[in-house]
């Protein structure tokens, strides 16, 4: 069956079946990749487009190897080597491009709804490659896979999602997608970096990371995205990583085996101490292989959608 929707925006709204089937599908791309010849030519002729408004190294390289895994055409966009530095516009930037016989958008920008805006400008497929502090769904999706590889399940886990809440596009794709494949979700970190509202999604809010990782089967612990902060929310990284950096120490207390994700890159004994980000606890460079996997998975479901109608 094809996905509901020939987009993938977000995770918002996206039905059970339709994560279930791109996690499904992922398991397959992820025995391809074990393969000796890991090409498939699942989408030979397709031209993608990479959109990057915003810089990235693992989204951007785990998306152009997913799409040359299954012989995709590639074209790298990078606004600082393009007409926008002259003032050109989103739409006429994306109306370029498709006048050049392209049939998907892989987008990365920085302002929210960017991929939905340009959904109403162009007709080609667009995912959304994170959008400001709205959405990054492949993110969450990868993290999801990670989770039931690791734990066999995702429905009745307990998962935390510790750190930048407020500045993070991963932690609102993981509490949609979470919820929705039944998972007990819950959020952690300083006040200030908890949006108020967001106890209307259905998620408990833990102020102390200790009672989290009592509470915690998995925790996902964001980076503090200082590059995306006007103003200072907390007093010091160093205060910051003496309340709410996930330690070995912390991790001993709880006596029960947790397992630590992180959407990367990782600052090192800020949130998360290096002892236990190199620990059998963690499974981050597991996510980075999961993540080409699973975008995989998204482009091969929306790149063949109109076929299997």
């Amino acid at each position: 069956m094809p996905l509901a929707s020939r987009h993938l925006l977000g995770l918002e709204g996206v039905p059970k079946e339709d994560i279930q089937l791109i996690l499904d599908t992922a398991t397959s791309f992820r025995e391809i990749l074990e393969r000796p010849i890991k090409k498939v030519p699942t989408l030979q002729g397709m031209t993608i487009v990479n959109l990057f408004f915003e810089s990235s190294t693992r989204t951007r390289i785990s998306f152009e190897l997913a799409e040359r895994r299954l012989s995709a055409d590639v074209v790298n966009f990078s606004a600082d080597l393009s007409s926008v530095k002259k003032g050109e516009t989103l739409k006429d930037t994306a109306r370029n491009i498709e006048a050049m016989k392209i049939d998907m958008v892989v987008m990365r920008h920085a302002a929210v709804g960017a991929a939905h805006f340009l959904t109403r400008v162009i007709k080609a497929i667009i995912i959304n490659a994170g959008d400001g502090t709205h959405e990054h769904p492949t993110q969450a999706l990868l993290d999801m896979y990670s989770i039931r590889e690791k734990l066999g399940k995702i429905e009745g886990l307990n998962i935390c999602i510790v750190g930048d809440i407020s500045h993070s596009r991963v932690a609102l794709s993981n509490i949609y997608g979470l919820k929705t494949m039944g998972a007990n979700v819950a959020v952690c970190g300083p006040k200030t970096l908890i949006p108020r509202e967001i106890g209307k999604l259905g998620v408990k809010i833990f102020y102390s990371v200790d009672e989290a990782i009592k509470w915690a089967n998995v925790l996902n612990v964001l980076r503090i995205q200082l590059e995306r902060q006007d103003r200072a929310f907390f007093p010091s990284l160093r205060e910051y990583r003496q309340y709410f950096a996930i330690t070995k120490e912390r991790l001993d207390k709880s006596e029960k085996q947790i397992t630590i994700l992180h959407p990367g890159p990782i600052n090192r004994d800020v949130e998360l101490s290096a002892e236990v980000a190199d620990s059998e606890h963690s499974l981050i460079l597991q996510q980075v292989l999961n993540g080409v996997a699973v975008r995989m998975a998204v482009l091969y479901l929306l790149g063949t959608r109109s076929e299997s109608k």
